[in-house]
């Protein structure tokens, strides 16, 4: 079908020199602020004019400007699978199945990419836009579980924020899928957020006075908008968006993946060929940049973006959907600070919907929960092999970083464990500089994907880092571990004041009564906390005895559950459940085609287990 905007599009390409792929999406995301200029003075109680014209403006990109039908029907399947099960599957299995769909889908385009499609920089590969799309699906799903079929006390606190009680309008869910300032890059978010912002509940904290008053639509003056006012700070997000583009645009003349390749990067020093990497990997991340700070952008002035007014410095936050932290990224100084920098929405999303949700209720998460998020993290980005490398690699670093941070960091602290010595900023410096290094080389298999060329520009550095990983495991985990670790921890001011005290406190309940059966119950009790200790966020792969044997127990207590599902004709109760879904959507469908109903009309009620 001939498209006269993509033709004018196509002929701009060339005539500009600047690959075709990307001067649409640089159109799509810079258009969008005009777009989001009327989007934000609509009127607010007009929720379904609202949807129609998120709808709409969809639509224009995809089949306007992209001229990807195909990727459309990518995008549908996936929406109205979601939207069919979450409102007909009465299951608890029913976000897990969910899940399975839409990650399947995502992985079978993943491979269809990879062994089956050439790559063609003119066309807009649709997987990335599925990517995201996933996020607000499988997260949908376990949602209006959590608001439909649980009751509040079996929920977290974010769990009760983000918990849908009704499932929304055909038009609405559509509206959020396809929500236009995000539909390619991202980022993603919760339909709790796109609910409250849609009804303009989100701005309930926001005081009269910081509202912009409505100049039109309304014959009263003084009737004020609900959306406050970014403009400023948008801008300056554009500006810094416009910055990353130049220079993504700029830095592959002076550094570039094919001069790894070359048989003149071998001749340079080795020093020279890791910093070398280092700042490839910055030029990796531009485009990044550029993307998700304009996205972001776009979100904050559609008003999205509000995240609550600050009463005591009198500000607004706008950071609800920020996708990406630079400036913490940048100057992070171990793996945990980056990736929690980078793509945080991914991040929470992880978090939220995979890490926490295969975690048997009323037990901590463990092997299980690692494993679970471990692979679908690296089937969402892909099944090139260069994924896993990095993935793999990056899971082992960060351990390494968690021994040295356990071990070496507080040998530049105080004996309180809080302050800083004067020589921690030299211990903070070479964490920074170690970590940037780092990643220049964790991330290169990640941008060029194939196993070999992979493996080759590791070996153009030795395979430095892979080195530095067995020595670090051979040190902490090692034959001599204890006697490394107890080194170390003699030269920490902590340490050293703990262990006097307790040679006083040791000293004391050898010579006193009541006294002395106290203090010795304390030594017990910190014995055992100190044993229990776990750190923060997903447990490290420290390949210890207490991993392996928590990994074996996770796959009992599985076996158990599924072993336990069958004898209870848990095969028999789903089928069941899906033959009522069935009847139920034939039912409804039966009652709407006489009555020509509109797919905004019907909002179903929620149904509460009891």
């Amino acid at each position: 079908m001939y498209n006269p905007i993509d033709a004018k599009l196509q002929e701009l390409s060339v005539s500009s020199g600047i690959d075709e792929a990307t001067l649409k999406l640089a159109i799509c995301l810079f258009i969008s602020f005009p777009f989001d200029a009327i989007l934000k003075r609509l009127p607010d109680h007009k929720t379904t004019l609202k949807c129609c014209y998120i709808v709409s403006v969809s639509a224009f990109y995809l089949f306007g400007i992209l001229n990807i039908y195909d990727g459309f029907r990518t995008l549908f399947i996936s929406t109205m699978f979601t939207y069919l099960i979450t409102r007909f599957y009465k299951s608890k299995f029913m976000p897990y199945l969910n899940f399975v769909f839409v990650m399947g889908h995502l992985a079978t385009n993943h491979i269809y990419s990879q062994f089956f499609n050439t790559y063609d920089s003119r066309k807009i590969d649709i997987t990335g836009a599925q990517m995201v799309l996933v996020m607000k699906l499988t997260s949908f799903a376990w949602s209006y579980h959590d608001g439909s079929y649980c009751k509040d006390e079996e929920l977290s606190e974010y769990q009760k924020t983000k918990a849908i009680k009704s499932h929304p309008t055909l038009l609405q869910f559509v509206a959020y899928a396809f929500f236009y300032p995000s539909l390619l890059t991202g980022p993603s978010f919760d339909y709790a957020d796109f609910e409250s912002w849609l009804n303009v509940e989100i701005f309930r904290d926001l005081p009269e006075s910081r509202k912009p008053r409505r100049r039109w639509a309304t014959k009263d003056p003084h009737v004020r908008r609900q959306i406050p006012k970014c403009g400023r700070l948008a801008l300056w997000r554009v500006i810094q968006g416009i910055l990353w583009i130049v220079l993504s645009s700029v830095a592959p003349k002076y550094v570039s993946l094919d001069f790894v390749f070359s048989s003149g990067f071998k001749t340079k020093s080795f020093l020279y060929r890791i910093h070398y990497l280092a700042l490839l990997g910055f030029t990796f991340r531009l485009k990044y940049y550029a993307a998700w700070t304009i996205s972001e952008a776009s979100c904050m002035v559609c008003g999205l973006g509000y995240n609550g007014f600050d009463a005591k410095t009198q500000t607004i936050k706008w950071n609800r959907v920020q996708n990406i932290d630079i400036r913490a990224f940048e100057m992070a100084q171990n793996t945990h600070e980056s990736l929690e920098a980078w793509n945080m929405n991914t991040n929470k999303w992880l978090k939220h919907y995979v890490y926490l949700r295969v975690v048997k209720k009323g037990s901590k998460p463990g092997f299980r929960s690692t494993l679970f998020t471990f692979l679908t993290s690296a089937f969402w980005h892909g099944t090139r092999p260069g994924y896993y490398l990095s993935f793999a690699t990056g899971a082992l670093f960060q351990t390494c970083g968690k021994f040295f941070r356990r071990n070496f960091r507080p040998i530049f602290l105080a004996e309180d464990g809080k302050t800083a010595l004067p020589s921690k900023k030299l211990y903070d410096f070479v964490c920074f500089y170690v970590t940037k290094l780092a990643f220049g080389y964790l991330v290169q298999p990640f941008v060029i994907l194939d196993w070999k060329s992979s493996i080759y520009c590791w070996s153009t550095v030795f395979f430095y880092v892979h080195l530095g990983i067995i020595l670090s495991f051979f040190a902490f985990r090692g034959p001599f571990s204890k006697q490394f670790v107890s080194l170390l921890r003699s030269l920490q001011p902590k340490e050293i004041a703990i262990r006097k005290q307790k040679k006083e406190e040791k000293t004391i309940a050898e010579t006193s009564g009541s006294l002395g059966d106290i203090l010795k119950a304390k030594h017990e009790f910190e014995r055992e906390e100190l044993e229990n200790d776990m750190q923060l966020g997903i447990p490290s792969a420290d390949f210890n005895e207490g991993q392996l044997e928590e990994a074996k127990k996770d796959f009992q207590e599985f076996s158990k559950e599924y072993e336990q599902w069958r004898a209870e004709k848990g095969l028999e109760v789903e089928e069941e459940n899906l033959r009522k879904a069935y009847e139920n959507f034939r039912r409804e469908l039966q009652s709407t085609v006489p009555r020509r109903m509109s797919f905004s009309d019907y909002s179903p009620k929620p149904v509460r287990k009891e």
